[in-house]
Parts: C-alpha cells; sequence; structure tokens
C-alpha cells in the first residue's frame, strides 16, 4: 500500500479533527461532569409527568447543553392527543413564535454581507409600506365617544424596528384597542397568514391597515418579523424557504426544521393541542407557499439545540460559521432606545417590570430583581403560542429547551427554569463536609430553629445575580399608557392597596414631579425608597373630578420570583428540613424531610445528595432569622417568616 500524499494525509486528520469536534446531540453518561446533578435533573421529567397525568399536554421533549455538551435530552407522555403513542426525544414541533429569532439571524446574515441596511427604511425594500399611516386613538370627555385618526409617520418604519418590534406593527388578538379591532375585522389574523398565500400578498394586504404606534416609539410585539421574512425574500432573490434552508438549516445540520412535515416525518409530529382545527394556517402536515417568518417553522429539540448553540459558539458550529461574533453581541444585546414605552401583551415578560429588554429577535434578561424567572443577566429567550420555549445563558454556557404543545402558550417555562438552575451543583468547596465530626446540640437549640425559612431563589446560581430578596415600594402593577402612568393592579395587602389605590387609576405626580413625559423605569425608581420612607401620590380617578392626593409609607416589597419556602422542624430528637413551596430547593423537596446533621451550634449539613451546607443567622439576641445554603460564593439566603 502506497503511503498517503502529504496535501491528502493533512486532509484526512483535519477532517478527523473536525469529527471529533462536531455538536453531538446524544446526552453525555455523566451530567455531573458538565456540573449538573443527574437526581435533580430527574426532577424535570418527573414535574412533566405529573401534568401529562394531569391532562395539561400530551408529552413533553426537554433539553438542556452546557459548555458544548448536551447533559438532558428526554421525552415524557405521548406523541398522540390519545395518549397511545410514547413520544421520543426526536418528535416534531410546531414552534411558531420560536421562528423569529431564525428569520432574525437570516435578516442578520445578509445584513453582513451589505445586501440589507438596517437603518434603510422599510419601503425601501417595500414601496407598498410607505404610505401606511398611523391610527391615534382619542377619546371625546364629554361623550366618552373615542375616535381614530389617522396620522403620518413621524420617521419612515425601518428594518431594525422589524428586528426589535418597535415598527408599530401588531397582532390584533393582545388588546381591544381602535387599530387592534381594525386588524381583527380585516380578517387578517384569520386569513393573512393562510398557508395557500403569499408573503408578498399578506404584506399588501397589511399596508391597507394602519400601525398603532409612531415606528421607534413602542415596543409592541406584532408582525413584524413576517415583513422582515418578506424584505429577506427580496434583498436575497430567493423564497424564505429556499434561504433559510441552503443557508442556514443545512449548513448547521437541522435536518427536521422547515415549514411543514413531509410524509416520510409525520410518525414524528405531535398532535397540536385540542381546539388547534380552528387554525386552518397551522396544518403543518400540508405544504405551504406563504413561509411566515413570524412563525411558521417546525423543529426538533435536537435541531433547535444546534441553532442556539451557533450563537453561543458566536456565530459559529461544526466549523461553520454564520455570523461574526459581532453581530451575535449586537442581536443579544438592549437594542431599544432609553425613552420607549412598552405595549400589548408581551409587554408583562418585556420591559422594566419583566426585567427583560429586547435586542435584534431575542428578548435578553436585563435586571434580576425585577425577573420572575432564575439565570444570569444577558440571557436571552423566546417561546411559542403552543409551549414551545428556549434561552441561552452565556455566563454559564447553557442552553435549555422545553418543547410541548398546549393551548396556554408560557405553560410551564417558570418552572421548567427553575428546575434547571435547580439542578446545578455547587462547586466542590474544599474539605468535604463528610470529614467533618457530627456535633451534639441540645434540644432547647434545635426549637430554636424551627420555622419556615423563604427563599428569593430556588438555585445557587441566582447568587451571582445578587438578587435582592426585597426592597422599599409601594406594591403596584404600573404601565405607562399613551403618555400616562397607569395602575394596572395593586399587590394585595401592599401599601398601595391599603391606601386605597384601585386598577385604572392614572398616577399624575409622584411627589412634586409630574409623570408626564416619565418613563417607566424613571417611574419606578422615584416609588422605591427605603422602607418607611413616605412618598406623596396625586391619582385621577374616573368618576371623580377632584384628584385624590395621598401619603403612602413605602414597606417592604417582595419581587415577584421570590418565594421558595424551606420549613425547619425537630422529630425524634434531629433537625429536619423539606421544602414547602411549589418547587424543591437543592437538596430540599416537599414531602421527603431530610435530617441534617449538625457541624456546630448553629450548622449543618446534609450527608448525601449533593452535601448541602446550612448556617444558621441569628439577631444580636442570638435568634435565629435567617439560613444560608452552602455558606460561601455560592450561597443563598433566607430569612425566617415564622
Amino acid at each position: 500500500m502506497k503511503p498517503l500524499h502529504r496535501p491528502l494525509a493533512i486532509l484526512l486528520m483535519l477532517c478527523l479533527a473536525t469529527a471529533a469536534r462536531a455538536y453531538d446531540p446524544a446526552p453525555v453518561s455523566d451530567p455531573e461532569a458538565l456540573g449538573f446533578s443527574s437526581s435533580r435533573l430527574a426532577r424535570i421529567a418527573a414535574w412533566q409527568q405529573t401534568q401529562v397525568d394531569a391532562g395539561a399536554f400530551s408529552g413533553a421533549v426537554a433539553a438542556i447543553a452546557r459548555n458544548g455538551r448536551v447533559a438532558y435530552l428526554r421525552a415524557v407522555g405521548f406523541r398522540d392527543r390519545a395518549k397511545t403513542i410514547p413520544l421520543q426525544p426526536d418528535a416534531i414541533f410546531w414552534i411558531a413564535s420560536m421562528t423569529k429569532p431564525v428569520t432574525s439571524v437570516a435578516a442578520m446574515m445578509l445584513a453582513e454581507e451589505g445586501k440589507l441596511d438596517l437603518a434603510t427604511p422599510v419601503h425601501q425594500y417595500l414601496p407598498e409600506l410607505k404610505e401606511m399611516m398611523v391610527g391615534v386613538e382619542t377619546t371625546d370627555p364629554a361623550s366618552g365617544q373615542s375616535r381614530l385618526a389617522l396620522e403620518p409617520q413621524k420617521q419612515p418604519m425601518t428594518v431594525e424596528d422589524l428586528l426589535r418590534h418597535t415598527s408599530g406593527l401588531i397582532y390584533s388578538d393582545v388588546d381591544n384597542k381602535a387599530v387592534h379591532k381594525l386588524y381583527r375585522e380585516s380578517g387578517l389574523s384569520d386569513t393573512g397568514l393562510a398557508r395557500d398565500g403569499t408573503l408578498q400578498a399578506f404584506v399588501s394586504r397589511l399596508a391597507r391597515l394602519p400601525l398603532a404606534h409612531q415606528p421607534g416609539e413602542v415596543w409592541e410585539y406584532g408582525y413584524s418579523t413576517d415583513v422582515l421574512g418578506r424584505i429577506i425574500e427580496v434583498a436575497s432573490g430567493r423564497p424564505l424557504d429556499q434561504f433559510l434552508d441552503n443557508r442556514l438549516f443545512k449548513p448547521l445540520g437541522m435536518v427536521d426544521t422547515a415549514f411543514w412535515v413531509p410524509p416520510e416525518k409525520l410518525a414524528r409530529l405531535i398532535d397540536p393541542p385540542v381546539g388547534a382545527e380552528i387554525y386552518p394556517d397551522r396544518d403543518v402536515t400540508k405544504p405551504t407557499t406563504l413561509f411566515s417568518g413570524g412563525g411558521g417553522l417546525v423543529s426538533t429539540a435536537a435541531d433547535y439545540l444546534r441553532f442556539c448553540q451557533m450563537l453561543l459558539n458566536g456565530g459559529e458550529l461544526d466549523g461553520v460559521r454564520i455570523l461574526s461574533p459581532a453581530t451575535v453581541r449586537r442581536m443579544t444585546t438592549n437594542a431599544l432606545p432609553p425613552a420607549i414605552r412598552f405595549a400589548g401583551g408581551a409587554a408583562t415578560a418585556i420591559g422594566p417590570l419583566g426585567g427583560s429588554t429586547f435586542g435584534l429577535g431575542f428578548g435578553i434578561r436585563s435586571d434580576a430583581a425585577w425577573s420572575g424567572v432564575p439565570g444570569s443577566v444577558g440571557s436571552f429567550t423566546w417561546g411559542g403560542a403552543w409551549g414551545t420555549y428556549f434561552w441561552v445563558d452565556p455566563a454559564e454556557q447553557l442552553i435549555a429547551i422545553q418543547f410541548i404543545q398546549v393551548a396556554t402558550g408560557n405553560f410551564g417555562r417558570a418552572t421548567f427554569r427553575n428546575l434547571t438552575y435547580g439542578a446545578f451543583r455547587v462547586p466542590d468547596q474544599g474539605v468535604p463536609v463528610s470529614a467533618i465530626a457530627p456535633a451534639t446540640i441540645d434540644q432547647a437549640a434545635l426549637a430554636g430553629f424551627e420555622g419556615t425559612y423563604r427563599f428569593a431563589s430556588y438555585s445557587s446560581r441566582d447568587k451571582q445575580e445578587q438578587v435582592p430578596s426585597e426592597f422599599g415600594g409601594l406594591g403596584i402593577v404600573i404601565a405607562m399608557q399613551g403618555g400616562l402612568l397607569k395602575v394596572v393592579s395593586p399587590i394585595r395587602d401592599a401599601p398601595a392597596a391599603k391606601a386605597g389605590i384601585m386598577s385604572n387609576d392614572i398616577i399624575t405626580h409622584l411627589d412634586d414631579a409630574a409623570t408626564q413625559g416619565m418613563t417607566l423605569n424613571q417611574a419606578l425608581d422615584k416609588m422605591r425608597g427605603p422602607v418607611d420612607t413616605k412618598i406623596r401620590l396625586r391619582i385621577a380617578r374616573k368618576g371623580q373630578d377632584a384628584p385624590i392626593e395621598l401619603t403612602i409609607v413605602r414597606a417592604v416589597i417582595r419581587p415577584q420570583g421570590a418565594g421558595a419556602d424551606l420549613q425547619v422542624a425537630i422529630k425524634d430528637g434531629k433537625l429536619q428540613i423539606e421544602a414547602s413551596g411549589t418547587l424543591p430547593v437543592l437538596d430540599f423537596e416537599k414531602g421527603a424531610p431530610i435530617t441534617v446533621v449538625p457541624m456546630s451550634s448553629n450548622e449543618f449539613f446534609v450527608d448525601g445528595g449533593d452535601r448541602t451546607r446550612l448556617a444558621f443567622l441569628r439577631d444580636e439576641v442570638g435568634k435565629a432569622t435567617g439560613l444560608a445554603l452552602n455558606p460561601g460564593p455560592w450561597q443563598i439566603t433566607g430569612q425566617r417568616i415564622n
């Protein structure tokens, strides 16, 4: 046998090296090597099974990767609603709005090639949108009747507005304002995205409706990414499905991602939820000519893992570069102007009260204090109408995906996210607690620890963000609507509710500062402050001519993600701890009390599992006031509430 020529040998070596580095969707046999506890990861499937048994959804696929390797990939439940066919990890789901990040990446590929300019007005690519007016709803104070006036755009809608949902384009079903009603009456929501249509025809129909907001001024979720898909067609000279398949799916090895499911793959398609038959545009078993960049794709967990890993790698996977690292950073950092207002149903997740902002195609966790879920600041995410959901946490090198099909789109997202971060192991901190000789504590001292301890987090990973467990405030859910600071709802038993604040009240002044012209962040900053300090509010209330003046004393307010409780009790002369909330906390689960081993007069450890260490905190008279889990850099602290 002749020896290989040197160039051929080098080529073969390169191919073998590339194969060795190739992204493998098969889960590793030892999740502990990736920093996870196998037993805690198993809680995800256990929780999903309870939901299948309760009829919440027929089945679920979850995938978790870290450091470029898959730690968890598992299916639970059934592929069909009749619950006769077990679901497999390679099941195909309609991913709905998880299509939007894919379309956004495609647009940025064209931007990098100089074929698309984000600052360019949309009408330069789609002339039919040039004359779109803006609908401004006003109310007659005397009659209470509203009317819709049309005004021209102050500045033209740009491609960047489409990417960040500041275009003024909306969905019809998220509000009941005049423009939303026009969208519904036009039939756009029922037939506009019919599978036998085209993106060109859809955009032409959309052009006959007004925008809901001036471009660049308001974030509201809507048809922006579908219009972006049409721009991709114009800029690339290809139908959107061909562009995505040739430029994105094939290079990334996303073999099951497309706008419909061919006959040979139908056996892997999960049944849609009950009631889905009223949406003919979502019948992904048939070919389509309208390629919805906002919500048309089907995919698998393994395929979407590859897409997310490319982003986490800075735009590259298995030697194939899709985007530059700089472009990925631009897409996954805040793209919204400081004075932006938030409107529509999705504004409960995007905006100050959701602890999130928006980049170019992704929601981004920006404020750990207000976010209702764990994760690093800078994590980016999105989900779909029937329950598909993903996020990428660059600080943890983490990707997590949950695919379900359920009528309530955001079902279980917070639970899945908490269980994922709760599965992280605490890194070795030196001397193993098992090497420490147990201490002896008298019964009276043990009794002083009994009670309930409340934590702001289910996971030690939140400690990296320094999430405050509480702050001084009024306890009001607010929104900025039409330049007015509106009370969405007062929080029960909080200072605002006790003072008589009501839903739909308009806050016109905070102390002596008029709220007209404030951003929502500015208003929130003014309402927060030290506990027991006072703030004056002037309120306008429908049906009352005179303004209402109130002085409210700030009190402790807990952020919405708080509420993980541990119950500490004595049994048979020993201290036992169990979770008493809806989710487990580190080693502790509901209904499974763990006897902890004393190390000193106020320190204990769990002899098993992740060997969680505990230290009770005391006040100046020695009373237990808190509980620290894993004292040190991974510490999370709970406050005693009774």
